[in-house]
């Protein structure tokens, strides 16, 4: 099944590398969770565009690493189609919050668009600690093939 990932820097310079290896790689956490990546857009972005849109879409006033569109048809459930929108300046503070490296954390907020999609959510301790779950297999995914 053919997929379509596409990355955007939206009003900042980002330069993301091993695109062709993290399409791979979503895609395999995808289909872990018995789902297709058909048509997905990442959107790398400042923190005060994800404000806005935090406000604009979701009435909520406040910074946001991630933010996912969810764009699957019902009866196409299977097939995920989305935006996620990623601000690289919270990325970057929260890698630095848990002493992780920004890569690490960049993957783990791109996983965490892809779950979302998945059906996974992060509203109650019991879903965020499925969700940080799913991430964590979703890494360890990653890092078993080289870059």
């Amino acid at each position: 099944m053919p997929t379509n990932i596409t990355f955007t820097n939206i009003d900042i310079k980002f330069t993301l590398l091993h695109k062709k290896e993290l399409r791979s790689w979503l895609n395999l956490c995808a289909r872990h969770e018995g789902k297709f990546l058909e048509e997905i857009a990442y959107n790398f972005c400042s923190d005060d565009f994800l404000l806005k849109m935090n406000k604009q879409y979701l009435n909520k006033d406040y910074y946001t690493d991630v933010i996912t569109f969810d764009y699957c048809e019902e009866l196409r459930k299977h097939k995920l189609r989305g935006d996620i929108f990623i601000s690289i300046e919270r990325v970057k503070e929260n890698a630095m919050e848990y002493g992780v490296s920004m890569q690490v954390e960049l993957l783990r907020v791109m996983a965490h668009g892809i779950l979302h999609l998945c059906g996974y959510t992060d509203k109650s301790k019991k879903t965020v600690a499925q969700m940080s779950r799913a991430e964590n297999r979703c890494l360890r995914r990653f890092y078993r093939k080289p870059l």
